[in-house]
């Protein structure tokens, strides 16, 4: 075979590169990934399984570990929602209006990806502490945030706070107006309009968000360091708790709750993996429609 037809055929696959480079490259990565994501994950398993099965789960009916599983549910059970009413209003708002203060925003939508979680809890403290700026007239009135759950939310909304904005700014952005515009001057209010053009054109983009908004919120470590006190069975997230663990030397238990963390992060990747699956199935859907009727895909 002549020299041009082998790069012909090299560029029908999608590369000029020669094949042991695609091979070498190939290598790199899977050597990479088994490196930094599979083998850690073994490690945690073996760990957390060193002593018996029996012992896994006596780790995981412990008081304070429950606890800590049950804070972590409850802390992205109000965050998420949270971030997914913002995130959405601010998304909204940056991609589809023009308005004085637009930069401000954008700029405060990113700001929890420029703020160290540490720093964004010391903010909090220095706030609604009991030697911060609210926390006299909140002693007076019986109210804790700092060292309770109040404050393990706020902060793990602070933290978790961009990424569904971030997620839908581009997506929406890209979209434009033409459809909303269109839906108004045919008389649909501003909430139809949300429902029935805005919403089921960002829908894969949004589960995206929320599902990457749910993993930090879940795993979040720093911010709620400082905001919890590590108050054993009553403010420690699963992350503290396995802090806790490990320091105690109790490596058994710290690496089954670790292992928790760890699968809900694997469904976490599955979750997004079917959604992104989805998503370019419906594209292509989309694609092969004639270009006069694209929204029978969308409808089917």
């Amino acid at each position: 075979m002549s020299a041009p037809s082998k790069v012909v055929r090299r560029a029908q696959a999608g590369t000029t590169e020669a094949a042991w480079v695609r091979w070498l490259l190939i290598g790199l990565a899977l050597g990479f990934m088994f490196l930094f994501l599979v083998l850690p994950l073994a490690a945690v398993a073996t760990e957390a399984l060193r002593k018996g099965v029996t012992a896994y789960i006596d780790a995981l009916k412990e008081p304070d570990a429950w606890s800590a599983i049950r804070l972590t549910l409850i802390t992205a059970a109000i965050a998420v929602p949270m971030n997914l009413v913002f995130g959405v209003a601010g998304a909204w708002a940056i991609a589809k209006f023009e308005f004085r203060g637009k930069a401000l925003l954008t700029t405060l939508v990113d700001l929890p990806f420029a703020v160290s979680p540490v720093v964004a809890g010391l903010i909090y403290v220095l706030v609604f502490g009991a030697q911060g700026w609210l926390g006299p007239w909140l002693s007076e009135h019986d109210i804790k945030i700092i060292f309770a759950v109040p404050g393990i939310v706020l902060a793990t909304v602070f933290v978790t706070f961009p990424f569904i904005a971030r997620e839908l700014v581009p997506l929406m952005q890209a979209q434009g107006t033409d459809e909303e515009q269109a839906a108004i001057v045919l008389g649909a209010t501003g909430w139809q309009t949300f429902w029935r053009v805005t919403l089921p054109n960002i829908k894969w983009g949004l589960l995206y968000g929320v599902i990457l908004c749910n993993a930090r919120a879940m795993g979040e470590f720093g911010a709620v360091s400082v905001v919890s006190g590590h108050i054993r069975g009553q403010t420690n997230t699963m992350p503290l708790h396995v802090e806790v663990l490990y320091n105690e030397y109790q490596s058994v238990a710290a690496f089954a709750v670790a292992s928790l963390l760890a699968i809900l992060a694997l469904v976490t990747l599955v979750i997004k993996s079917v959604i992104e699956w989805r998503h370019e199935r419906e594209m292509k859907a989309i694609a092969e429609l004639p270009p006069e009727r694209p929204s029978e895909a969308s409808a089917a």
